[in-house]
């Protein structure tokens, strides 16, 4: 009987022994051990096995930051044996940096990073979280500071490069590759917000303006152009009917002479007739017109009426 007890005993004490020595571990996840205190290996994911008592993992601090029902940030502390290696979020609280001419701003950041080497994570630093949220705190106040106030809410991505490339290489020392930083929000005091605004409406204000002048000369030049276009067609148009007519002038008066110089005639008494007859005309013919009063030259003028229609008839009798 005695005999049995023992070797339940012995049983039920390799049985505990070898639960507390199965260690499981999740995807994506490693753990340290360590081997009478110091660093034995790092267990990958699976199935693992150690010796209890001698092998134990090794425990850290991390710094957690959640966000309650009312989207207040809540810290943490926690004390954890497992390492997760999926790349982490980290959300900073809101902190208080002052630019190159000295304004004072509100940034939350956001930062990620991924863990490298689990064994630099547990012996080269306290509390990753936490040591990577002041580091970027301090580098933050850093880059903000070299800058002026309009360079920063202009360069927000120029801001994150610098930041990740000079908080990459200051954890790479703690086993840790920072991918990407983000600055969430830049909130500049209320009364600089409010004179950025009133300048960027006076900003649109002026270029409505301008865009407005520019509207109203460039309508104006083209009116002017096309009264110009236009006074140029007429003047052409009045200069090409005048030629016109004094071509076909010329062309009639060209046969009249030839006419009346074979009727051995003085064509230029025979035009000076014409012109007296076209003018005597005018003078008639407005209906208030009673008396008219023919010139001294009148009995000269209507001889040569006279000889002209004798030239005429002689013609055609010659004919």
């Amino acid at each position: 009987m005695a005999t049995i007890i023992i070797y339940g005993i012995l049983v039920l004490l390799i049985v505990v022994f070898a639960s507390l020595g199965f260690k499981i571990v999740q995807q994506a996840e490693t753990m340290v051990i360590e081997r009478l205190g110091a660093y034995h290996r790092t267990l990958h994911q699976g199935i693992n096995f150690i010796w209890p008592i001698i092998d134990q993992p090794r425990e850290i601090d991390w710094k957690y930051i959640r966000n309650d029902l009312n989207g207040n940030k809540i810290i943490e502390m926690k004390t954890i044996n497992t390492i997760d290696l999926r790349e982490t979020v980290y959300d900073f609280p809101r902190q208080n940096v002052i630019t190159k001419d000295n304004v004072v701003m509100e940034i939350n950041a956001i930062l990620y990073f991924q863990i490298t080497d689990p064994h630099k994570v547990v012996y080269e630093i306290v509390n990753l979280p936490d040591a990577i949220e002041k580091l970027t705190q301090t580098t933050l106040r850093s880059v903000i500071g070299e800058m002026d106030l309009d360079k920063t809410l202009s360069s927000r991505d120029t801001v994150n490069d610098k930041l990740k490339m000079i908080l990459d290489d200051a954890t790479d020392k703690w086993g840790v590759k920072v991918t990407r930083v983000e600055l969430q929000d830049i909130l500049p005091p209320r009364d600089i917000k409010n004179a950025m605004e009133a300048q960027m409406r006076a900003e649109r204000h002026k270029r409505a303006a301008i865009l407005n002048a520019e509207g109203a000369r460039q309508a104006t030049i083209l009116e002017a152009e096309g009264i110009r276009e236009a006074a140029i067609n007429k003047a052409e148009g009045e200069a090409k009917a005048r030629i016109l007519t004094a071509d076909a002038e010329a062309s009639a008066i060209d046969k009249i002479t030839r006419a009346i110089s074979d009727a051995k005639g003085n064509p230029a008494q025979y035009l000076i007739a014409i012109r007296y007859l076209e003018t005597l005309k005018e003078m008639v013919s407005g209906k208030d017109n009673k008396v008219i009063y023919l010139p001294f030259e009148a009995a000269g003028l209507l001889g040569s009426i006279g000889g002209i229609k004798e030239m005429f008839n002689g013609t055609a009798l010659t004919r």
